[in-house]
């Protein structure tokens, strides 16, 4: 150790100064991708010092450096649905998701991977649902720092009580040590032109047009049928459900229902649906869709072929569901 170093090394601090420094140093490294050299530079530290707090930083805990073996994940099956439907990424959960544990796996990995984004987004748009308020429970503590989070769809339901999971925006907020901006009014509506007075509220308005500008979005994918949670919830009624899967729906996105093509099955429906459109969500910069079990395959599907995403977190049998029909007619 030269002289200047063991100078400057006796002046690194020895109190709660020195746990501030380390925390400090290890957010430039491992969040902002900063070298020891530009750490060094603006903090007034020499490389030396900062590798010594780095490691010491370890040592105690502040840092927690977690592997993940890309044995757990699928990238034959990730490269092939991002080169097939030209995603910008994809995250594939081996195994069938059929049982409650197979969901979760895939929502614990959709909320590791929203946690990963780099840069950390300053607003990101959100769904609501069982799925969703899975993500939202595996989502890691401080996440991200001030983060704005808005609702993408309606989620006033019409039966109280129902399970219909619409703090998933708070919790992401405040996991986040951020803000929530609701969407209160109902997903679905009675009749068209109350949808158009609406969304032409000034506070509505103001929240969808956030919802547009997030450069990150992430919902889960609905099943049409008896397990939807809009029929659960009250926002379809049974007969509607009926008509829908009769003329081919398979499940839905953010409210809007589409066949295996990514079609919206109903317009009239669409039209007393209150949220972003499945137009909104082809422009996006991260579009993150999340579907696990067999009842999401063509649904999910369906969203693939449309371009309504552009990164997928689903289960290995979702995933070659899709890649095996990608071409069908």
């Amino acid at each position: 150790m030269t002289e200047e170093t063991e100078s400057r090394a006796a002046r690194l601090p020895a109190d709660e100064n020195r746990d501030y420094l380390m925390v400090r140093i290890a957010r430039m490294t491992y969040q902002q991708n900063r070298t020891l050299t530009e750490i060094a530079n603006e903090t007034g530290l020499n490389r030396w010092q900062v590798s010594r707090l780095l490691q010491e930083a370890r040592d105690l805990g502040i840092v927690r450096i977690e592997i993940i073996p890309r044995t757990l994940r699928h990238p034959d099956l990730e490269t092939a649905l991002s080169e097939t439907f030209g995603l910008r990424d994809a995250v594939v959960v081996p195994g069938p998701c059929d049982m409650p544990e197979g969901v979760e796996a895939v929502a614990q990995a959709a909320g590791h991977y929203l946690a990963a984004i780099k840069p950390r987004p300053a607003t990101i748009g959100v769904s609501w649902g069982r799925t969703m308020g899975t993500v939202a429970h595996w989502l890691p503590p401080h996440w991200s720092e001030g983060v704005t989070v808005v609702q993408i769809n309606g989620t006033v339901t019409p039966i109280p009580g129902s399970m219909h999971h619409n703090d998933v925006a708070e919790t992401f907020a405040r996991k986040g040590n951020g803000r929530m901006i609701p969407l209160p009014v109902p997903a679905i509506v009675g009749e068209r032109v109350t949808r158009e007075v609406l969304e032409k509220d000034r506070i509505v308005a103001d929240v969808l047009k956030t919802a547009r500008a997030a450069p990150v979005l992430a919902f889960s994918m609905g099943v049409a049928g008896e397990e939807s949670v809009l029929l659960r919830s009250g926002n379809i009624l049974p007969e509607e459900m009926t008509q829908l899967v009769h003329s081919g729906a398979v499940g839905d996105i953010l409210g809007r229902f589409i066949d295996r093509r990514g079609e919206i099955v109903d317009p009239d429906l669409d039209a007393r649906t209150i949220g972003l459109s499945l137009a909104n969500l082809k422009n996006g910069d991260r579009i993150i869709g999340i579907a696990a079990g067999a009842g999401k395959h063509q649904v999910t599907l369906g969203a693939l072929r449309a371009g309504l995403v552009n990164i997928l977190i689903t289960d290995e049998a979702t995933a070659r569901y899709s890649l095996d029909h990608a071409h069908d007619r």
